[in-house]
């Protein structure tokens, strides 16, 4: 008999409508972990201008694909797409309840399609 995996939760919106909040309390409840999904907060350094959520606000929440490239370093979609998809594996795997948050379709859907 095969365990259930952990479902993937998704949280959509626009900037700074609310979504790492909301994810972060979704996360804390179902003892889950967040995974960006958001372009540009790949990127360390880029912080305002992507309402990067700061770590105090993460409650101890594990966010994943935050801060991994520099800001002159390329990324591709597919990129992305194969990082987020390893994190989200990763996590059910260890039984946790992924939290995909992010605002672009384009990287929300090479995530989740």
């Amino acid at each position: 008999m095969s365990a259930t995996l952990p479902p993937i939760v998704a949280v959509v919106g626009s900037t700074a409508a609310g979504k790492s909040d909301l994810a972060v309390d979704l996360a804390s409840r179902l003892s889950g972990e967040i995974v960006n999904a958001d372009s540009m907060q790949i990127y360390r350094g880029m912080d305002i201008g992507t309402a990067k959520l700061p770590v105090e606000r993460r409650r101890g929440v594990p966010h994943h694909l935050l801060d991994l490239l520099d800001v002159g370093e390329p990324a591709t979609v597919a990129e992305f797409q194969g990082w987020a998809r390893e994190a989200i594996c990763d996590c059910r795997r260890r039984g946790v309840t992924p939290v995909v948050v992010g605002g672009s379709a384009l990287y929300v859907r090479a995530v989740l399609d």
